[in-house]
């Protein structure tokens, strides 16, 4: 049995034909149906039967292409990591939308200091995701909301920034001026957020979850075209203290005070347990605990003194 005859197997059991896996792996039919009869050889097994619509898993087939899959995925991730070991430093960031908004830009620019060849490829996507993409060899670290527990893809994961979230409006809101509000006040009101609305697994949504009749979030493009939205009068927002300190000083915006805020969370730094990962992630995650990392986090926007570090955005529905 070999990796060649394993692989092809997978193919043709995800595929459904000889035919169509010859033709992914580029290789003639004859040689696929060689790959399978060296199987089914070793294994004592007819491993599918054909059928008027293509072929049929035996009970032996099914869990030979279940492990098939499992290696060509290792043998894959293998192949990633030895690349990323060698390379010059390149490193898969997956952040939850929020803090890829407000926090990733200044944590590249600060750990690129101490490791200026490195290239940062940023993934935004969703909680239910990270510790998948972790096990999967799709990303080495993960930022944000902590990484939701998937059986068998334990995640190493460090808090490295609290936060709070506030509820505002403008002065001309109708709930503005009432004094002491319970979340079931709020019932009706339109709701803004960013691109993830309530992210899943934080504490704003169990706040949310635990006010009287969850409202309806109207998300956009970004919190800050969010945040624009609120102060042009369209409703409320659950934002970053520190993103509405400015506004709230000046009046453009007023903080509700309503019961349960302010919410204060977490963000976490997760790679995958066990010593697994690569070496920049591990450093990166390691970097992000420290009185530099927070200094620079907390810092207000300035124009870099040095060219950025290559980032590729992508985004993940």
């Amino acid at each position: 049995m070999t990796f060649t005859q394993l692989r092809t197997f997978a193919l043709v059991a995800e595929l459904g034909s000889l035919r169509a896996a010859a033709a992914a792996l580029g290789v003639s039919e004859p040689a696929v149906s060689a790959a399978v009869a060296a199987l089914r050889k070793d294994l004592g097994d007819p491993l599918f039967r054909r059928t008027g619509s293509g072929i049929t898993l035996t009970p032996g087939g099914r869990v030979l292409a279940g492990r098939a899959r499992e290696m060509v995925r290792l043998a894959e991730r293998t192949h990633r990591e030895v690349a990323h070991a060698t390379s010059s430093g390149r490193l898969r960031v997956l952040a939850t939308a929020a803090c890829a908004e407000h926090v990733v830009g200044a944590v590249v620019r600060a750990f690129t200091r101490r490791m200026p060849r490195a290239a940062v490829d940023l993934t935004v996507g969703s909680t239910d995701c990270a510790a998948a993409a972790l096990a999967d060899g799709l990303a080495d670290i993960v930022l944000g909301v902590r990484p939701s527990p998937a059986t068998g893809r334990a995640v190493d994961a460090v808090p490295f920034l609290r936060y709070e979230r506030v509820v505002v409006a403008t002065a001309a809101h109708p709930l503005a001026g009432h004094g002491r509000l319970r979340p079931a006040d709020l019932a009706g009101h339109r709701w803004l957020a960013g691109p993830a609305g309530i992210e899943a697994g934080s504490e704003e949504a169990r706040w949310m979850d635990g006010t009287p009749g969850p409202p309806q979030v109207e998300r956009r493009d970004s919190e800050a075209d969010a945040l624009a939205a609120v102060r042009a009068g369209a409703g409320l927002m659950l934002a970053l203290g520190h993103a509405v300190r400015d506004d709230v000083r000046r009046g453009v915006v007023v903080r509700l005070p309503v019961d349960g805020t302010p919410v204060t969370g977490l963000w976490w730094a997760g790679v995958p347990s066990g010593g697994a990962g690569t070496g920049a992630a591990r450093a990166l995650q390691r970097f992000l605990t420290t009185p530099d990392a927070t200094s620079a986090l907390l810092a207000r926007p300035r124009r870099p003194d040095r060219a950025h570090p290559t980032v590729r955005v992508e985004l993940w529905s």
